[in-house]
């Protein structure tokens, strides 16, 4: 009867379904940037993913806002890329490149996230640099690097 009875127990509490973690925390780095920025210059933003631990069917995404200032930014494939649109990233590292269009401060918030719904948000700030702002001349009717 014992016997019976525990059978019972051992085998009614078993669940044939395997618990499986899909959610893992995740960072964003990036390199140092710089701070200054001219009219026209284009700077790379790298960025990497760092996981605590890898899910096959983790997706990660983003997107960007420009708050301050005038610019756009590019793909790896220097593909121009619409603001508040969302992007599919393909690896673990990635860059971006943001080409300045103003003399004002610029601020661009890029936010990474997973199919999760967790995400990070990065700033980055750049000040206009004065030395040369304007580093496009017009030459025989066409624009050329200043020098």
């Amino acid at each position: 009867m014992i016997i019976v009875a525990a059978m019972l127990v051992l085998f009614t509490g078993c669940d044939d379904k395997l618990d499986v973690q899909q959610v893992y925390e995740f960072s964003v780095s990036t390199l140092p940037l710089q701070k200054k920025i001219k009219v026209c210059e284009t700077v790379e933003i790298r960025f990497k993913l760092i996981r605590t631990d890898k899910y096959e069917g983790a997706k990660y995404y983003f997107n960007f806002f420009q708050p301050e200032g005038k610019g756009y930014i590019q793909n790896e494939n220097r593909a121009i890329l619409i603001p508040n649109n969302t992007y599919e990233l393909t690896g673990e590292t990635f860059s971006l490149y943001y080409t300045s269009y103003c003399l004002d401060k610029q601020s661009i918030d890029i936010t990474i996230r997973d199919n999760f719904n967790q995400e990070h948000k990065l700033t980055f700030n750049f000040e206009n640099d004065k030395a040369n702002a304007f580093p496009l001349l017009i030459k025989n009717g066409n624009l050329v690097k200043q020098e």
